[in-house]
């Protein structure tokens, strides 16, 4: 796959979600998009935040999940599941249904995911 729209084939509410989450990192700063099979992620000096389709892996009609590295964790319940993947890197998963979930409160994470990522 080497575009979002091959990614998102048959899912356009994903394809939306993912373009909310492109315009808002692209209003934080320059990334890197890279598309595999398995997801689309954004760069900057290394993969800071990343969006996928769960229906890969699990019988789900979520059409898309945000995650995102921040060197602590933060608790939200708006999280589904948060993980420690490295000493200093805390993974945030966010089940995304809505372009309206892409608020205020998440471009904070992903800004500061942005800014660990240098």
């Amino acid at each position: 796959m080497t575009t979002p729209e091959q990614f998102f084939a048959g899912s356009p509410n994903g394809l939306a979600l993912y373009e909310a989450v492109a315009n808002v990192i692209s209003s934080i700063g320059a990334a890197e998009v890279r598309v595999t099979k398995s997801q689309i992620s954004f760069h900057r000096g290394k993969g800071f935040a990343f969006v996928w389709r769960p229906d890969q892996y699990l019988k789900t009609d979520v059409p898309a999940v945000l995650s995102f590295g921040l060197p602590c964790e933060v608790h939200s319940p708006r999280f589904k599941e948060v993980v420690r993947a490295a000493p200093k890197v805390w993974m945030h998963h966010i089940e995304l249904r809505d372009t309206h979930q892409i608020d205020a409160e998440v471009r904070t994470w992903l800004a500061a995911a942005y800014e660990n990522a240098q």
